[in-house]
């Protein structure tokens, strides 16, 4: 993942539709910026709801955004992780 930013200020990836910014929804990462986070959309998917239904729920977002919502988790899991003894 490529970001645009240096460490502190505001994240962009994947060419901006996913944003995160300390200062909007707590910094965590949300639709260009929009106030509705990577985790809302991902947890309507996962409950089921259709693209189509969250768009109707959701105007200003566009199926693209979606899509980014997806790539992104993609790219999270995707990432190398460790475990490690805890004192």
């Amino acid at each position: 993942m490529s970001t645009v930013a240096d460490l502190g200020e505001s994240l962009e990836y994947l060419n901006g539709q996913i944003t995160v910014n300390p200062d909007v929804c707590n910094g965590h990462p949300t639709i260009r910026g929009l106030r509705i986070t990577v985790e809302t959309i991902l947890g309507f998917l996962g409950a089921g709801e259709s693209q189509e239904e969250i768009l109707r729920q959701y105007p200003s977002l566009e199926p693209a955004d979606i899509d980014a919502c997806l790539r992104f988790a993609a790219e999270l899991m995707a990432r190398r992780y460790s475990l490690r003894d805890v004192a």
